[in-house]
């Protein structure tokens, strides 16, 4: 049986219109878009486990909802036998992945949804996502064998689960400017219209923690789009400089999840 022929009963009135699979980005989730007129909703499906990311994506999106961020709202959200489906609005626009002919304007926008998210409160934000939880987060993704090891960056091929959590405790920064970050600031999951910053999707690992957890992961999508001569120019429109070190932990860390 495929997942949509899972499809609950309470969200059974969506199958009359069309669907489609959303294949960017790498969550183990199936996502589809749901055309309705000239809207559409987004259907989110993750099989239930105990590190499942989809109940912590509801959680975020409540989150950013009351802080009055440009995210998906949630409209249903349901669980049903071994599967759960988060149902949400359509962030209007174009991910930055659609507008890379234009990569300056591409790396502005990406500074400027940054900036706006890591502006708000970290006080107001009840998700840790410091190294002390992040890091026991990735030894319970290596436990669980939700690592892939086939999917590393070039610079860890070849190196196992182990040994890149290994690393991670050995190397880890001595200090955290910690703000709220989305935590996978990638360019599918940025959107824009009309060349200015329109909001965020995929939010699920959303939390405070050190603005480099966004700042790496961003300069890493960037350069494995082409746009290896705009980081400096992000970096500049976000306010800072390069951080080798900080760079390669983050993108290091994210190898666990």
């Amino acid at each position: 049986m495929s997942v949509r022929e899972r499809l609950p009963l309470s969200l059974k009135p969506l199958d009359s219109h069309e669907w489609l699979p959303v294949a960017i980005g790498r969550s183990r989730a199936a996502v589809w878009r749901i055309g309705i007129g000239k809207t559409a909703l987004y259907l989110k499906a993750e099989p239930n486990h105990e590190l499942a990311e989809m109940p912590r994506e509801l959680l975020r999106l409540d989150y950013l909802a009351g802080m009055g961020f440009p995210a998906p709202r949630v409209v249903d959200h349901v669980q049903a036998d071994d599967f759960s489906w988060l149902l949400m609005t359509e962030v209007k626009g174009q991910d930055l992945t659609r507008t890379l002919e234009r990569r300056v304007d591409v790396a502005r926008m990406l500074a400027e949804g940054l900036r706006r998210l890591h502006a708000l409160d970290p006080v107001n934000c009840p998700f840790d996502h410091a190294l002390d939880q992040r890091l026991a987060d990735a030894e319970r993704n290596l436990a669980a064998g939700l690592v892939d090891e086939s999917d590393f960056d070039d610079d860890r091929q070849g190196w196992t689960g182990q040994a890149v959590f290994d690393w991670l405790v050995a190397n880890r920064p001595a200090e955290e400017e910690r703000v709220v970050t989305h935590g996978d600031a990638c360019l599918p999951n940025v959107m824009s219209v009309d060349g200015r910053f329109s909001g965020v999707v995929d939010c699920g690992r959303l939390g405070v923690a050190d603005r480099w957890q966004d700042l790496a992961l961003a300069c890493r999508s960037l350069q494995s789009n082409g746009g290896t001569e705009v980081v400096g120019e992000f970096l500049s429109a976000y306010g800072t400089e390069f951080d080798a070190e900080r760079y390669t932990y983050y993108c290091t860390l994210d190898e666990m999840f």
